[in-house]
């Protein structure tokens, strides 16, 4: 049986790039550009939780690192490198050589290389923690205070097809193989907007990335920017595989539904050009969906024009009993 180290040695070692110091030490060392500030994110992947245990390891080496380099996109960070950690209930190599080709093919595909880690034997459940680390000039971060009253609230991507890819594989929604095909892509391979983060410093006032749902993900920014805003329903960028859900669904996912991994920013409306051009730029698409404004409170107008009552929460890891 393979040990420790040799699973290490097989699956998760690579030719470290020049100037850094990879797996294989007790310590991963790595250069900063001069003149830039280090930005680090971790996030914690628990079965049963956050992924379902027939998941396709591939998608969910994948998505384990695609959700840390969502909040480097979110801060207009450069990715520099990774640390994993995996907490393995049994040893399983066909199910390891599948995470570690989709973890490292995203890595090389964001110059994010797998630099450190560790892996244990779990009791339970598996359970995946990822660091990452990026490089942004002072002053440049897109940070969740900077919005300003007036400012246009742009998402990029689209919306809703995670959420009800989701609900259908946990059984909230009446099995439908069909939509499950046409949402599942969503929920197990999110696109993290690396480019688009990059493209938006300077311009954007404010960002974060969509993990928990748009009205409370871009709740954070309001409650650091001291601001409230106004949605218009109608300009959501609602994905085309659930434009046929019935309203109270349609609703459901597109508000409040998690795991989408797009950005929602704000910039002021003199910059619409330049967001353009920077969306562009970035090949990503983007979305105006309402403003900023004083008052405190967000509100969300149905096609009528009209406040919209009972709105979705989003994921709470906690939420209230």
């Amino acid at each position: 049986m393979a040990s420790e180290f040799d699973l290490i040695a097989r699956y998760f070692t690579r030719t470290a790039p020049a100037g850094l110091l990879g797996v294989g030490d007790d310590c991963a060392l790595f250069p900063v550009p001069p003149g830039e500030q280090v930005a680090t994110s971790t996030d914690l992947l628990l079965e049963g939780r956050h992924f379902f245990p027939d998941v396709d390891p591939k998608a969910l080496g994948h998505k384990a690192l695609a959700v840390n380099l969502s909040d480097l996109a979110a801060m207009g960070a450069r990715p520099i490198g990774c640390v994993l950690g995996l907490a393995l209930p049994r040893l399983d190599e066909p199910w390891l050589a599948a995470f570690a080709e989709g973890f490292h093919a995203l890595a090389a595909a964001h110059g994010c290389p797998l630099i450190g880690g560790d892996t244990t034997r779990s009791a339970h459940d598996l359970a995946i923690s990822v660091t990452v680390f990026g490089a942004v000039p002072p002053g440049q971060a897109l940070r969740r205070d900077g919005a300003e009253a007036g400012d246009d609230i742009w998402v990029s991507g689209e919306l809703g097809a995670a959420d009800v890819a989701y609900r259908l594989l946990d059984g909230q929604y009446p099995a439908d193989a069909s939509l499950l095909a046409a949402t599942r892509g969503a929920l197990e391979w999110p696109q993290p907007q690396v480019a688009l983060g990059l493209a938006l410093r300077g311009i954007a006032t404010a960002a974060i990335d969509l993990s928990d749902g748009l009205l409370q993900d871009l709740g954070h920014i309001l409650a650091a920017s001291r601001l409230g805003a106004c949605l218009r329903f109608a300009d959501l960028p609602a994905a085309a595989s659930v434009a046929g859900l019935a309203d109270a669904p349609l609703r459901r996912a597109l508000l409040g539904g998690g795991d989408v991994y797009q950005l929602c920013f704000t910039a002021p409306v003199a910059r619409r050009e330049a967001v353009a051009a920077a969306a562009q730029a970035a090949g990503a698409r983007v979305t105006r969906v309402g403003q900023t404004q004083a008052d405190a409170g967000l509100s969300v107008l149905d096609p009528r024009g009209q406040p919209m009552a009972a709105l979705p929460a989003g994921f709470d890891h906690f939420p209230a009993a």
